[in-house]
């Protein structure tokens, strides 16, 4: 077999590689091909591999800075870079890594989006009030995506053999091919329960469907259409306070750390290969207790708004029985039995 010589040659090299021996998704092979065909665009696909420089990819970079592109997306880039060429390099078609020397730009941190416990119970309960789409199916969607903390890519692959026979657990399939387990609550479970009904109705006898959740006409949702189906209720139509997927994720994982989860469980809960990633929502608490403190503190004043009464200390919420149910010593077990 002949060593590939071209910068283009090896970059199809590399992603058929990513996507057949290691396995990863589509999405993920589709942003590194996004990213390293920009690299082509600036150096020129008939480039040769080993007369790639560090300067030239720092040259590259300025040049994305300069277009506006955003700091997470350079550094992006910079990340398909340093793949790429760890593979070259590891396959000898080059002598050095010239991206071992290129430095990611510093760029903003912004603290996740995630909605309050008003706003989680106002959503997951619009396909009840509303009535846009499909009441049981969008009610069940809701609750398991606050419930279990899931990408919309992995409840998207669900089906009905990932679910436990109690529907109080699921095995997801996570990025890079990694199961996890996550846990339902009741309001998860009844929904539901409520939804295999009309699920069962809206499938051919003919066709045998294994995803969970399903369109109109029996074949599985994608991951797209459960977007179409969040931005109809969080819309006009229903909250008018729009949100993504995300948000629920967002969302399950400030409650759990809020409501004092340990940050590795909740990394376990998350399927977050680094503690770094989960650690961001240590911030969202820290600052929560900032506030509190600054309203309930005698010299800062109004106790009233910090939430804080003589009778009724904690509010009861869809939160409360999510921190039930990380302290659940069933629900800690399995999540230590689980593995990866």
């Amino acid at each position: 077999m002949s060593v590939p010589k071209t910068l283009l040659a090896n970059i199809e090299e590399f992603l058929s590689y990513e996507s057949g021996v290691r396995g990863l998704s589509p999405h993920t092979v589709a942003g590194y091909r996004q990213d390293l065909y920009k690299l082509t665009n600036f150096l020129g696909e008939d480039c040769a591999i080993e007369s790639v420089t560090k300067e030239d990819l720092r040259y590259c970079v300025g040049m994305l800075t300069s277009q506006g592109t955003a700091a997470s997306s350079v550094n992006r880039f910079i990340a398909a870079c340093r793949s790429l060429f760890a593979y070259c390099y590891r396959f000898q078609y080059i002598k050095n890594n010239p991206a071992l020397e290129v430095k990611t730009v510093k760029q903003p941190q912004y603290l996740p989006k995630f909605m309050t416990a008003s706003e989680i119970d106002a959503l997951c309960a619009q396909p009840e009030v509303k009535e846009l789409l499909w009441k049981e199916r969008d009610k069940a969607l809701f609750e398991l995506l606050y419930s279990s903390g899931c990408r919309v890519s992995e409840v998207a692959g669900l089906t009905l053999d990932d679910l436990s026979s109690d529907l109080k657990r699921a095995i997801v399939h996570g990025k890079g091919g990694k199961d996890r387990q996550v846990f339902f609550e009741e309001d998860t479970r009844n929904a539901l329960r409520e939804y295999f009904p009309q699920r069962a109705l809206r499938i051919p006898k003919e066709r045998d469907v294994k995803a969970l959740f399903i369109n109109h006409v029996g074949r599985p949702l994608t991951p797209r259409g459960i977007r179409y189906i969040i931005a109809r209720y969080s819309g006009v139509e229903g909250t008018n306070r729009p949100v993504s997927p995300h948000a629920f994720r967002h969302t399950f994982a400030t409650s759990m750390v809020a409501k004092g989860a340990d940050v590795r469980f909740v990394q376990e809960m998350l399927g977050h290969s680094s503690i770094s990633t989960t650690q961001r929502y240590t911030h969202i608490g820290r600052e929560q207790l900032i506030d509190i403190y600054n309203r309930a503190h005698p010299h800062g004043g109004n106790t009233e708004k910090a939430g804080i009464t003589e009778k009724n200390p904690l509010v009861e919420n869809k939160q409360e029985k999510e921190y039930e149910l990380s302290r659940n010593s069933q629900y800690d077990s399995n999540c230590s039995e689980k593995g990866r």
